[in-house]
């Protein structure tokens, strides 16, 4: 009994550490991608006048997996970036990411473009970005 006593307390204080430790820093849905190929991604972007921010990605990066699970689910960053751009992701390694990584000569994973809608690169950053990094280095790319 006494044993039921203090595991009681010790796993509400684990339960809280684990949803401190993997919640949000803000509410919201982050990033929604387009679901589509890259040449329906470019209409997409001609058609609305915005810019595409694109996301080359590997299946095995730590730091891909990261940017999607910490960064790319924040509520801040899916508001502006919803609302700015074509969002598109896609594995640098397979079909049309291999090509697309070619063509945008990625050097590593993950590796963030920003495209505007005649394909002229704005900006093209390597690496795990926090929220707020990635924010700030489009918010500069674009000047908005």
């Amino acid at each position: 009994m006494k044993k039921a006593l203090i595991l009681v307390p010790v796993l509400a204080i684990v339960a809280f550490v684990a949803v401190r430790v993997f919640a949000s820093d803000d509410s919201g849905e982050g990033i929604k991608f387009f679901n589509g190929t890259w040449k329906a991604a470019v209409e997409k972007a001609k058609a609305e006048h915005k810019p595409i921010f694109l996301d080359i990605y590997a299946s095995w990066c730590g730091p891909c997996k990261m940017l999607k699970h910490k960064t790319f689910t924040s509520g801040k960053v899916g508001e502006y970036f919803n609302s700015h751009f074509i969002n598109t992701s896609f594995d640098g390694e397979v079909d049309e990411g291999a090509t697309l990584a070619q063509q945008f000569h990625i050097q590593g994973y993950p590796t963030l473009i920003l495209i505007d809608e005649n394909g002229k690169v704005m900006m093209y950053e390597m690496g795990y970005q926090t929220p707020k990094e990635l924010l700030s280095l489009v918010k500069n790319a674009t000047g908005k």
